[in-house]
């Protein structure tokens, strides 16, 4: 039964180091997305416009 609480201790341990190292690798900007804001120029979405907000267009058969 004392095992218990070893596990319970050595698992917060275990939990507030891991906590430590996300916040540090935060603060360090290792989740910073440095790719995505250069790419995305490239695939600019254009807003969908329906078929009322198309002119129609005529036909020329020429």
């Amino acid at each position: 039964m004392e095992v218990i609480f070893v596990l319970i201790g050595v698992s917060l341990v275990l939990a507030i180091t891991f906590l430590i190292l996300f916040f540090k690798a935060m603060k360090d900007g290792q989740f910073d997305d440095g790719y995505t804001p250069s790419v995305r120029i490239l695939f600019e979405n254009q807003p969908k416009k329906s078929n009322k907000d198309q002119p129609k267009q005529s036909k020329s058969y020429e």
